[in-house]
């Protein structure tokens, strides 16, 4: 990829003929390792891809900083390169599937890519808008932007607190097991110019987006913020983003938007406790069959 970008996408198969193919796409301080996830949709006859962007997971190479971008647009290089991919599977259509920030670039990419031979786009918990208070969300905006683009790599949050990681990791309160290197439990440094790119793709999705396609967004039933200390409350809330914002910002996306709320739900709906990611998967599964 230009710039020495590296992005990594991963692969698996159907358990028998595929009817059809899903495309995967992470999110901040995130990487790909939902196996369950792909399994499920295998079962049901998808060939399941996802991929880890530049400078995540997978790609994550020496010297690079963690999920640093400077325009969410840069994305669309490897998105691009997946769909290729995926047309070369012989898939002459599939389904985008995302998570958190995914759920921001993907309906950007999207949009900007009217001719991509999609059929569905299924948001899980995704990111339309800071959950932060007022001020931030306005004349913080505006700082954002300034400092991101004069000192862009400059950190204005050591990272996101541990309570969102300590709900799902095994070694704490959560079932799941993975690479802290990749997905530390504090997540990673916020940096100035990553989100001033954020800022910008949030302003153009609630200035409202014209994906053609229908999309499927799910979010938890409730939202549980700004708390410092982990509770048992976590394990049954989004403790990342305000839920409230991705009912609001749904409409933005398109013509054809469903909306599903996931009682009980995490910030990943698909990492929640066992009944609750089986509603979600489900939820899934029908939207699909439509």
């Amino acid at each position: 990829m230009r710039n020495g970008g590296i992005a990594t996408l991963v692969r698996v198969p159907s358990e028998g003929a595929a009817r059809g193919a899903i495309l995967y796409v992470h999110g901040f301080a995130d990487y790909f390792f939902q196996r369950h996830v792909a399994e499920h949709f295998t079962a049901q006859g998808y060939d399941f891809y996802a991929v880890d962007l530049r400078n995540c997971g997978r790609s994550l190479r020496d010297g690079d900083l963690p999920h640093f971008i400077l325009d969410l647009t840069t994305y669309y290089e490897e998105l691009d390169a997946a769909a290729d991919e995926l047309r070369e599977d012989g898939h002459l259509r599939f389904t985008v599937m995302a998570h958190s920030t995914g759920g921001l670039i993907t309906p950007l990419w999207l949009d900007a890519r009217p001719a991509l031979p999609v059929d569905g786009l299924v948001l899980n918990s995704p990111w339309f808008e800071l959950a932060e208070p007022w001020l931030a969300r306005t004349a913080g905006t505006s700082l954002i932007k300034s400092f991101g683009s004069f000192y862009p790599k400059l950190a204005l949050r050591g990272g996101l607190g541990g309570v969102y990681g300590q709900s799902i990791h095994k070694a704490h309160h959560g079932e799941w097991d993975f690479d802290l290197r990749l997905k530390p439990l504090n997540a990673f440094p916020v940096l100035a110019g990553w989100l001033r790119a954020i800022r910008i793709g949030h302003a153009k999705l609630q200035g409202g987006l014209d994906v053609e396609v229908p999309i499927l967004v799910m979010h938890s039933s409730r939202s549980l913020l700004r708390t410092k200390q982990w509770t048992p409350a976590a394990m049954t809330a989004d403790t990342v983003l305000d839920v409230a914002d991705m009912v609001r910002f749904a409409p933005k996306l398109g013509h054809d938007v469903t909306v599903v709320e996931i009682a009980d739900g995490m910030h990943d709906l698909f990492l929640s406790a066992e009944a609750v990611r089986e509603k979600a998967l489900t939820e899934v599964d029908s939207w699909l069959a439509r």
